[in-house]
């Protein structure tokens, strides 16, 4: 079953510097908007919230079209996009934040057009509570679902805004180390239960090469694994691309029951398995729905048992 379902995805829009033990590349485009934006593009209508400077890469820009993502709520603005420069240590599982210059990303107030008030799915990625909240007054009803990401800083310095946010959103994807941060515990499953509290009625966390615990509205729980890869590129962007997998087959479908949302993660993983083995979204442009299909089957062959 398909549906017309449209995702609005509100975050940044950058050029990141990246370097990893095996390669590395100076301008490579990023932010979690367009990770996000490439990943669920093949699933449905997918329009983009977010600002760039005069430097952002024609060619960026032409991919983003070709995949058909709607730019009409990209704002240009004076000066230089969102830069973040970072190196990967030699297991790729952290990094270290070499250099972040917000730029044109700091006094960034999104404004969504008209025509994505009426959005069914509407994704906040990891951008100031204070501007998620304004998304959600912005569009004209309550979506469907609306999913959210944030990080440890924000955690940190904006805890009551981020309090407030949560409270109205259906979906929370963080990784682990922040979902017991936001807890304030230090058992994974008690953790979960406590920020579902928050209001999110599912919980993913990612765990990187571990791969994704979900915990469902029903309170059943569900793990899928990462999928075993030869070659990692670069992890840029991996959680956004699986947000972007998990979101876009959820609005394709139309159906948040609890069998459908464990189906989401796979393909969430899908898409972020793709996003790491190569730079930016190298290896996700021009991505057929045929080996999105067949890579999707590997991992339900993976845990087929």
């Amino acid at each position: 079953m398909t549906t017309n379902s449209k995702i609005v995805v509100v975050g940044s829009v950058a050029v990141d510097w990246v370097i990893t033990p095996k390669a590395e590349r100076e301008e490579s485009v990023g932010g979690a908007a367009v990770f996000f934006a490439m990943a669920a593009a093949p699933f449905c209508s997918t329009q983009l919230v977010g600002v760039i400077g005069d430097d952002f890469p024609a060619p960026a820009i032409a991919d983003l079209e070709a995949a058909g993502v709607d730019l009409a709520g990209l704002e240009r603005a004076e000066g230089k996009t969102f830069r973040w420069k970072g190196r990967y240590h030699a297991n790729m599982n952290s990094r270290d934040t070499l250099e972040t210059h917000l730029n044109v990303f700091e006094s960034f107030s999104p404004k969504l057009p008209e025509s994505y008030q009426d959005a069914d799915f509407l994704f906040l990625a990891n951008i100031q509570p204070t501007l998620q909240l304004d998304v959600l007054e912005q569009m004209g009803g309550r979506p469907k679902l609306v999913g959210l990401d944030t990080m440890n800083l924000w955690i940190d310095i904006a805890t009551d805004d981020l309090i407030k946010v949560l409270g109205r959103v259906d979906v929370l994807t963080i990784n682990e180390e922040e979902a017991l941060q936001l807890s304030g515990e230090t058992n994974l499953v008690v953790a979960a239960r406590k920020i579902q509290g928050m209001g999110p009625k599912t919980l993913v966390i990612k765990r990187g090469e571990y791969g994704a615990l979900c915990f469902c509205e029903d309170g059943t729980q569900f793990a899928a694994p990462a999928l075993p890869l030869e070659n990692v590129v670069d992890p840029t962007g991996a959680g956004d691309s699986f947000a972007g997998g998990f979101m876009g087959h959820l609005a394709r479908t139309g159906d948040l029951s609890t069998p459908n949302v464990r189906k989401a993660v796979i393909w969430g993983s899908t898409m972020a398995s793709f996003c790491v083995e190569g730079f930016s979204y190298d290896t996700v442009r021009g991505l057929s729905r045929e080996d999105a299909q067949a890579r999707y089957d590997r991992f339900v062959e993976l845990t087929r048992f």
